[in-house]
């Protein structure tokens, strides 16, 4: 059988942003076994998608552990650089689908031109659809895991406060505040990374939850991923866990900042709410990696979190749910 491998080895969110592109080499090309290098953590992920019939370890650098035959194609759905040409080209594959640019050896690559300011999802069906296939963006849900029935019962209410910068992190005491609400009337998960736990741990004790709230570091990603599908509602930065609560149609409210909605977060097409206080028109945020949490981000206040979370739980009118459809919330003061 024809190979198909596909480099995708970024974090849960980049994952499901390109499960769209995946599902179509799935269908287009049926007679090939498709292969996907993504990260170990993410494995149980990328067979929920049920579009890749093996996946094999790739920490995201480097050479792709591959000792197969060369595949007929290769796919690169993991950026624009030479490093993943570099990697898939090593494969010596009969074809290598790239957007256009350099190899590490100085070769040109033809393909499609990059674009700075395309929503990932469209990007990588844009990539795929110049294979002859049909792409369908807002494909994007995900299969529970097994034994998870989506939102059945009442559900917890999952709390995400960990990002991968501190610019991207919301204060843990505003986060406090939101979970002692939510505790009113569901149990709160408070989930993350093992590097979350203290993080995780400050809200817990803020809120006055119990111990048994702190999840983060005791999950994998399948775990997470049937956490979510079960829960009521899911607070969170823009980050993976946005990305999941959107695959399972759960209500969610992101909070954005410093970088613009719009390029990463999950397209609008169910009960996601995302609070953004900079303005509508930023493409890129220069301040990604700061050391304290951007003042963009900051001017999101607690009772816009709540209010929003009101909104999608209770179906009730919102000045911050209208205000979703220019993905800002109208001026404010810091909180």
């Amino acid at each position: 059988m024809p190979r198909c491998v596909v480099l995708r080895a970024h974090g849960l969110g980049e994952l499901l942003t390109a499960v769209p592109a995946l599902r179509a080499l799935r269908q287009g090309i049926p007679d090939h076994e498709i292969v996907l290098a993504t990260p170990r953590t993410l494995v149980p992920v990328a067979r929920l998608t049920g579009a890749v019939d093996d996946v094999v370890h790739h920490p995201g650098s480097g050479p792709l552990g591959w000792d197969g035959p060369p595949p007929e194609l290769a796919v690169d759905l993991h950026g624009a650089g030479p490093p993943s040409k570099g990697a898939l080209l090593a494969l010596r594959p009969g074809r290598l689908v790239a957007f256009a640019g350099s190899a590490p050896d100085g070769r040109w690559v033809p393909g499609p031109p990059w674009r700075e300011d395309e929503h990932e999802v469209h990007r990588w069906c844009r990539l795929v659809q110049g294979l002859g296939l049909v792409a369908d963006p807002t494909d994007l849900r995900l299969d529970p895991p097994a034994g998870v029935v989506p939102a059945a019962g009442p559900g917890p209410v999952v709390i995400h406060p960990g990002a991968s910068s501190a610019a991207r992190r919301w204060p843990a005491d505003r986060f406090a505040q939101v979970a002692a609400w939510a505790s009113r009337f569901a149990p709160v998960a408070l989930t993350g990374s093992r590097s979350d736990r203290r993080l995780c741990e400050e809200v817990r004790r803020r809120a006055s939850l119990p111990e048994d709230s702190v999840l983060a570091g005791r999950t994998d990603a399948l775990d997470l991923a049937g956490l979510v599908a079960a829960a009521r509602l899911v607070i969170c930065g823009d980050t993976g866990v946005a990305h999941l609560a959107a695959a399972y149609a759960r209500p969610s409210v992101i909070l954005c900042g410093p970088s613009p909605p719009g390029l990463c977060t999950p397209p609008v097409d169910g009960p996601q709410l995302v609070l953004y206080r900079g303005d509508p028109g930023d493409r890129r945020s220069r301040d990604r990696h700061s050391a304290s949490p951007d003042p963009r981000l900051l001017r999101i206040t607690v009772h816009d979190v709540i209010e929003a979370a009101i909104s999608l739980l209770w179906q009730r009118p919102s000045p911050v749910r209208e205000s979703y459809r220019s993905h800002a919330l109208p001026p404010s003061d810091p909180a």
